[in-house]
Parts: C-alpha cells; sequence; structure tokens
C-alpha cells in the first residue's frame, strides 16, 4: 500500500458509535487504527487493532508507531473513547473520578499529542472529540458533573488546539451529542430519554457518523462544538 492513501484513528473503537465510524471511513477507502481495551485483532489488512487501555500512554505510543509503520501517516483522530457515570455529585467514589478523568481527559491527551505531530509533518489533519450537550445545557434529573467536568475540558481544548494548529494545516472539532439509541439503553427506557430532546427522539449511531463526516469534509470549518442532540442545547 502506498502512504497517499489517508489513515484514520479511532479510539473506543470495538462497539457503539466507534465500531460504526470503524466501518465509514473503511467505506471512505481510509486506513483505520481501531484502539479499545476489548477489540479482537481484523481480518481487514487495512485495520490495525490495537487492544489496551487509552488512557496509558503506551497504549497510544503503540497505536501510532504501528500506523506509522505500517501506513506511513495519520490524517484524522477521533477521540470517541469516553466513560458517562450518572451519580448524584456527594457520591462519586474516587475510583469514578480516576476512570473518568483517565480515560476522557488523560487518553485525549496522549493519543492527541502523538497523533498531532504526526500531523505537523505532513502539514494537515484532523481531530475530532465526542462530547456531550450536558456541558451547555444540564438537565435535572440525570446528574452529570463528572461529565461535564471532563467533557467541558475537551470543548475547551477543542478550540485552543483549532487556534494554535489553524496555520499549520490541522483542524480541530467536536461534535456535542444527545441521548443516543444504542443497545446501552433498555427499550423500556426509551420514551422517557427520546423527551428529554425538542426533536421527539433519541438519536442514531448514524446521526453522529454523518457529523462526524460531514466535519471531515468542512475545510473551512476549525474550532467548533458540534451539536447533534435533538436541540437539547437550545432549550426546552
Amino acid at each position: 500500500m502506498g502512504t497517499e492513501q489517508k489513515v484514520a484513528v479511532v479510539t473506543g473503537a470495538s462497539q457503539g458509535i466507534g465500531a460504526t465510524l470503524v466501518k465509514a471511513y473503511r467505506d471512505r477507502h481510509y486506513r483505520v487504527i481501531a484502539i479499545s481495551r476489548s477489540i479482537q485483532p481484523s481480518d481487514d489488512d487495512a485495520v490495525i487493532a490495537v487492544s489496551g487501555d487509552i488512557a496509558d500512554r503506551k497504549t497510544a505510543e503503540r497505536a501510532i508507531v504501528e500506523g506509522v509503520t505500517r501506513f506511513g501517516r495519520i490524517d484524522t483522530l477521533i477521540n470517541n473513547a469516553g466513560i458517562f457515570t450518572a451519580k448524584p455529585f456527594t457520591e462519586y467514589t474516587e475510583a469514578d473520578y480516576a476512570a473518568n478523568l483517565g480515560t476522557n481527559v488523560t487518553g485525549f491527551f496522549h493519543i492527541t499529542q502523538l497523533a498531532i505531530a504526526e500531523m505537523e509533518k505532513q502539514g494537515s489533519g484532523h481531530v475530532v472529540q465526542v462530547s456531550t450537550s450536558l456541558v451547555d445545557h444540564a438537565i435535572a434529573g440525570v446528574p452529570s458533573v463528572l461529565a461535564s467536568l471532563t467533557k467541558g475540558g475537551l470543548n475547551a481544548a477543542t478550540k485552543s488546539l483549532a487556534i494554535e494548529y489553524a496555520r499549520r494545516g490541522i483542524r480541530v472539532n467536536a461534535v456535542a451529542l444527545g441521548i443516543i439509541k444504542s443497545p446501552m439503553h433498555p427499550v423500556e427506557t426509551h420514551a422517557q430519554l427520546d423527551a428529554l430532546h425538542p426533536i421527539g427522539h433519541m438519536g442514531e449511531m448514524s446521526d453522529v457518523v454523518d457529523a462526524i463526516l460531514y466535519l471531515e469534509s468542512a475545510s473551512f470549518v476549525t474550532g467548533e462544538i458540534l451539536h447533534v442532540d435533538g436541540g437539547q442545547s437550545a432549550g426546552h
């Protein structure tokens, strides 16, 4: 394979939105580095499956080194890996705090630092964070301080990185999500979750993928926090 074919890195890639993104980027003929603690080896020669904790810098180093060694470049990074722990603030444990910061912030820091260093070499690249609309629009009955603390930090970092690297050909954006329909939400909860969105229903994983692929091709868009939340952040 030549090095001209683009390469995307996707964290949290073993299931849900991450797995859907891996397929979407392959459909666009990108080669993909897919990272997750539970990911299985791929039988696709254009996919490198990297098993490990994204909060561990060694996982990030292994992913980038293997990707550059095999594919020659890094073009896109999707920071999809994330933890959401819904508890009253006073009930969070030290383990909850460490887990959320580890995956949502530390993991972002390590893989993004290493990926941008590679993007700088070619003078182009794109980074996308997966965030939450709860940062902008807290909901009574949905305790979310750790999500707001960590994902709010990613929103701020998105804008800072976008400005720092704008003249180096590297764009940085985020998608802030409402509740996305997935197996983690039992069918009996759907009506209640649908009602949290002004549009009247939860999002689909395809809505998230469509938004990220839009950002991928939107060469004049950087520093954007794109809300994919059924109107949640606009109000009720």
